[in-house]
């Protein structure tokens, strides 16, 4: 894994006087790269431990799950692709959360490349009320985004509390 991917420190600053569209896409980066801060300088077994029974919550499991929910918004909601899930059990379910074999590289990939794309959906979108698909339910991409940052903002609340327990780091 490359040393950008485990490592960042860094995050996006939000835009304060951007219009609408930025405004948003600022935020959901922020809240990516609060993912990525998390994880960054942790070991793979770190990254796999569920500190916090009885929950299976691991850092990587919220990488893995987090590249699903681009996946699923991004590609097939609002735009169509019909893209399969990365992991599922034999039976078809998700297994994004069981990572004791799961390889940190591959998860930081998928994540990253799927958050690239979703910025590429993002900038090439005629407006914020392009319209996705899930079945009868209709979504806009202004929706979109801000359930994504939702998403991610409750998600690195849980990423706080695992890091806290892995080695005591606290931060933003």
């Amino acid at each position: 894994m490359s040393d950008d991917q485990r490592t960042e420190t860094q995050r996006t600053e939000t835009q304060r006087t951007g219009d609408e569209r930025t405004t948003l896409a600022s935020f959901l980066d922020f809240q990516r790269d609060t993912l990525a801060m998390k994880c960054a300088g942790l070991t793979t077994e770190q990254l796999r431990t569920r500190v916090l029974a009885p929950s299976g919550l691991s850092l990587l499991g919220l990488v893995r799950h987090l590249a699903e929910v681009e996946r699923s918004w991004f590609r097939n909601v609002l735009n169509n692709e019909a893209v399969p899930g990365f992991w599922k059990h034999p039976d078809g379910s998700f297994a994004e959360f069981d990572v004791e074999t799961a390889d940190p590289d591959e998860a930081f990939a998928t994540w990253h490349r799927e958050c690239a794309h979703a910025r590429e959906l993002v900038a090439a979108a005629e407006s914020l009320d392009v319209l996705g698909h899930h079945g009868e339910e209709v979504f806009s991409l202004r929706w979109i985004l801000t359930h994504m940052i939702e998403e991610y903002a409750r998600h690195n609340g849980h990423a706080d509390l695992l890091r806290e327990h892995l080695d005591g780091t606290t931060g933003e």
